[in-house]
This record gives C-alpha cells, sequence and structure tokens, in this order.
C-alpha cells in the first residue's frame, strides 16, 4: 500500500541489492515489526524470540527482509510510533485515577509520584519497543495494578514498602521469552502492588450452580 514503511525504510525496487550491509536502524526497525506482529497475534512468543535473536545477528538487508516477508508492513497510521516513545514518562496526579491500557506507548522510563489513586498500567496489548521499563514510583495511598501477559516480569525487589505489600498473580508459562522485564523502585506507602493477568471474563460462566437448598 502506498505510504506503508518496509521493515529496513527502504522501498522495494528491481535495482535493490540484497547483499547491502543491514545498519542498527535497520535491525531496529524489523525488531519492532516482529514485537508488532507478536502483539497482534501473528507470531507466536517461540517464533517471536527466534527471529528477533536473528534480526539482531543479521548482517545483511536480505536476512532481515526474510524475517518479516510473512508479515504486514507497519503503516505510518498503525505502527512507526516508536519514533514517539518518550524517554521519561512522568505523571504527576492526587486523588484521581490513572489508567493507560490498549494500545498505550510504553516508555523507556516513568516516573509515577501519585497520591490517593489508584493507578492501572495494562501491558496486554501496549506497544513494546524495548526490553527493559524501569517504574520510579514515589506513590502513597490506593493500588498499583500491572496486568501482564507471557513474556512479561515485573521485579520488585527493589521496591522499598511502607505499610504496603505486592502480590504477585502471575501464571508461569516455562519456556516463554521475556519481552519486557519491568523494574519497581522507589516508594510505596500505605499502599498496594497487584501484578496480574487479565481477567477471564467467562470464568463464572464455567462454574457449576448451586443446588438449591430445600
Amino acid at each position: 500500500m502506498p505510504g506503508d514503511i518496509s521493515p529496513t525504510d527502504k522501498r522495494s525496487n528491481p535495482g535493490s541489492t540484497p547483499e547491502l550491509r543491514a545498519s542498527h536502524a535497520d535491525r531496529d526497525r524489523v525488531v519492532e515489526v516482529l514485537r508488532v506482529a507478536a502483539g497482534d497475534g501473528r507470531l507466536t512468543p517461540a517464533e517471536l524470540d527466534e527471529r528477533v535473536g536473528a534480526a539482531l545477528s543479521a548482517r545483511t538487508v536480505g536476512e532481515l527482509t526474510a524475517l518479516t516477508v510473512d508479515l504486514p508492513p507497519v503503516s505510518p497510521s498503525a505502527g512507526v510510533a516508536v519514533t514517539e516513545v518518550k524517554d521519561v514518562l512522568r505523571i504527576d496526579q492526587k486523588f484521581s485515577s490513572v489508567e493507560r491500557a490498549q494500545r498505550w506507548v510504553v516508555p523507556r522510563r516513568l516516573e509515577l509520584a501519585v497520591e490517593w489513586c489508584e493507578v492501572t498500567l495494562d501491558f496486554t496489548q501496549a506497544l513494546i519497543t524495548q526490553d527493559t521499563l524501569r517504574i520510579d514510583l514515589d506513590m502513597c495511598g490506593k493500588t498499583l495494578t500491572l496486568i501482564t501477559k507471557p513474556g512479561i516480569v515485573v521485579d520488585a525487589d527493589a521496591l522499598r514498602l511502607e505499610h504496603s505489600k505486592v502480590t504477585f498473580r502471575q501464571a508461569a508459562v516455562p519456556g516463554a521469552p521475556v519481552t519486557l522485564r519491568v523494574e519497581l523502585v522507589g516508594k510505596m506507602t500505605h499502599g498496594r502492588v497487584v501484578v496480574r493477568p487479565p481477567r477471564r471474563m467467562g470464568r463464572w460462566l464455567r462454574r457449576p450452580a448451586r443446588r438449591a437448598i430445600d
């Protein structure tokens, strides 16, 4: 389609040379195409891990092109949000809710300075362009909820807790490659951190009905 961007950001033409050496920017663009495809369900976690490894070690444009030949290009309207990724996103808020969900762009670092706010960060459909997210937390009251999926791990070892607790409800998926590591640092006071997968709306329908008591 016109305006679509190829994985190496080069227009295909009869005179193109597959043996052209790939640059770091070429590799980064292909990795982004792969991550978007995996987020859309086009690649399994194992396929994503294998192709990302091959992209990072690719020497030529031809090797990179082979990794995305069965994937749609990333269009400016849908995909190349990699240029919009913020180095630091700061959220400073009191007495209200904060939510990031759907196709939000994960920054390289997130600063949360909030008081008595419910904070929800849903990573299940987020656009992730790096393998590590550091969250600097200065939070008092309420709950920070991190909604994850296989491949996303949360490390709260460096987080200082004062009258607070951290609850992990992640289901382990053996063999799943780590696509994002979330590092929590800073301080949580009079609140809690919950790490969980998405809720399944149909779980109540699968429960057996209670017997009536005569």
